[in-house]
């Protein structure tokens, strides 16, 4: 019995600390079609905060995007708060419901997975500080909440340890 109960709270231990998935999000509408999402202009707006919660940047992106059969260009640009300007080019690759992609400030291929509304991203970017470049690992995730509007949420960690996340509104023009 004591072996039962010990299985059991570890089980429960294990499964409180897993992570989402994307298939956890398969039922929810409506269904989120990057090629379709992401395709035209697109606006987005930003924050990051450090890991107390402070929001330490504000930002705004335009993105044309395009595709050319399985495989898509976002074309984005950057307005920061404090007037600064960066741009990142993301080439995707489609194949089903998995996509891989890269852009000049991430090192190797990014990959993802759509399931329902969301869309998971996981990468590394090369991160400039203070004259320095930093790997940091990113896990975001995009949430599509009808034909117009995308809620993103990335967090940004480095040796497992959370440093902040960015948070994004998508909205797409007609």
């Amino acid at each position: 019995m004591r072996l039962t109960l010990l299985a059991l709270a570890s089980a429960l231990v294990l499964t409180a600390c897993a992570s989402p998935q994307p298939s956890d999000y398969a039922q929810e509408k409506p269904v989120l079609d990057l090629k379709e999402y992401f395709n035209g202009t697109i606006d987005a707006w930003g924050v990051f905060q450090d890991r107390s919660g402070k929001v330490v940047k504000r930002f705004t992106v335009v993105m044309k995007c395009t595709w050319d059969g399985d495989t898509g260009v976002l074309d984005e640009d950057f307005t920061y708060s404090d007037g600064t300007t960066q741009k990142r080019i993301w080439t995707l690759k489609k194949d089903g419901n998995k996509y891989t992609g890269t852009a000049g400030d991430v090192l190797g291929q990014a990959t993802g997975e759509t399931a329902g509304n969301a869309f998971q991203w996981k990468y590394t970017m090369l991160l400039p500080v203070d004259g320095t470049t930093y790997e940091v690992q990113f896990d975001d995730w995009m949430y599509q909440m009808d034909d117009k509007v995308m809620l993103n949420r990335a967090t940004m960690s480095k040796f497992g340890i959370e440093l902040g996340e960015v948070l994004l509104s998508f909205r797409k023009r007609d």
